[in-house]
């Protein structure tokens, strides 16, 4: 039985038996910590901690790793509930395009933003997209990642739909870390069906999700509805036909414009929706009495200078935050949690507490993983974070430049 004993840590974050599997309001204020603490694990499940003053000493030292943590802080690893991992090709000429002027909606009407992706993913095989992606998550975990939400949605046919979730398959399998894959098809209209858009929403339903039930590709379903994309009906009739594959939604809404999408996502049971960069006053309410959780995602606001979701009216209504990167090629080319941390706490004027209650607790609630992610208690597996030496935990948001993660304990 492999054992490690981390000790003289400097705080124990996000410790407890009584932490609910989703944190709101002025709960979200609130970090449980213990100063000088220790933490016990045995295969790799959580045996013991408490203060030092507290630890009893080592019976049995055969099979055991000991990590002096002086100075250093433990919590659990971070939850990225939203994610585009799996892509073929990076697109900084489409950010060249917006230093010269040009919105995010205008270059993807002239043929840039998601169907340039899909254009680069059907050139490549699936081989070569899974060894891209796993160089990523490697990466994501080297940042401090410890479970993963990763959506299709540059394939946008039969085929290379089908190509990006065996991929998300494989990287469940090999990555070493919690993946959660989300049936993406509904991203975007493909040119040819830019006209029909019945026909390329019956080719999801009719031959896609089959498809993706018959290989058990995917474990939620989600769809952009924005105006130039797909319609709060259209977003209805997609959900519905997901649902009856057992697909749980996880929407984008609300990144451009207020359709009505949150409201009706709520209806169809979703468990998250994510952008809300735009949210009214009807949408805060539908949200406050569901069991929905609003996931912001200020790295893509700070890339493609778009307003910035307002975290302040949402916790203020007692309506759970959590946080994610919304890692992808076009809007958000980074997976570094630390920097959304630090984007969370400067634009959307959340505490370092409350960002890593978002990017914790509520990051694993936004993917059904809150029985083994985002906290540390007795029994848990959950993946852990083992800071460098730093003067306090808001030091990690505040240096927003630094690596600040020492070690993964998956």
């Amino acid at each position: 039985m492999k054992k490690l004993l981390i000790k003289n840590i400097k705080g124990l974050l996000q410790v407890g038996e009584s932490i609910p599997s989703v944190v709101k309001g002025q709960q979200m204020k609130e970090l449980p910590m213990i100063e000088n603490a220790f933490l016990a694990l045995e295969d790799k499940q959580v045996v013991a901690y408490g203060a030092m003053e507290d630890w009893g000493g080592i019976e049995d030292w055969r099979d055991l790793e000991i990590i002096d943590a002086t100075g250093k802080y433990v919590l659990p690893a971070f939850c990225d509930s939203h994610t585009h991992t799996v892509f073929a090709k990076s697109r900084e000429e489409e950010f060249v395009d917006r230093i010269n002027g040009l919105s995010y909606e205008e270059i993807a009407l002239k043929g840039g933003g998601i169907l340039n992706s899909a254009r680069k993913l059907a050139a490549l095989s699936e081989n070569e997209l899974y060894e891209d992606a796993l160089k990523r998550v490697q990466q994501l975990i080297a940042y401090g990642t410890g479970a993963l939400e990763i959506k299709s949605g540059y394939g946008l046919s039969v085929e290379a739909e089908l190509k990006m979730l065996r991929v998300i398959k494989r990287l469940k399998e090999t990555a070493g870390i919690s993946i959660k894959a989300t049936f993406l098809g509904a991203h975007a209209f493909p040119t040819e069906f830019k006209e029909n858009h019945t026909a390329y929403i019956d080719l999801i339903i009719q031959e896609m999700l089959p498809k993706i039930a018959a290989e058990n590709l995917a474990d939620y379903i989600d769809v952009f509805c924005e105006r130039n994309y797909f319609s709060v009906e259209e977003m209805e009739r997609i959900l519905l036909a997901g649902a009856k594959f057992g697909l749980t939604p996880k929407v984008h809404v609300n990144q451009f414009s207020v359709l009505g999408g949150i409201q009706k996502a709520i209806e169809l049971g979703a468990l998250s929706v994510d952008h809300l960069e735009e949210i009214s006053d009807e949408d805060i309410q539908a949200l406050k009495n569901s069991s929905c959780i609003a996931t912001l995602l200020p790295s893509c606001s700070h890339f493609i200078s778009i307003p910035f979701g307002n975290a302040r009216a949402l916790m203020n209504a007692d309506i759970p935050v959590a946080l994610a990167s919304d890692f992808n090629p076009g809007t958000t080319p980074t997976g570094n949690l630390s920097v959304v941390w630090s984007l969370a706490c400067i634009k959307l004027k959340m505490t370092p507490e409350e960002a890593l209650n978002a990017l914790t607790v509520n990051g694993a609630y936004a993917m059904g993983l809150s029985e083994t992610h985002g906290k540390i208690a007795l029994g848990r597996q959950s993946p852990i974070l083992l800071t460098k030496e730093i003067p306090s935990i808001a030091y990690i948001p505040y240096a927003f430049g630094d690596q600040l993660i020492e070690q993964i304990i998956l």
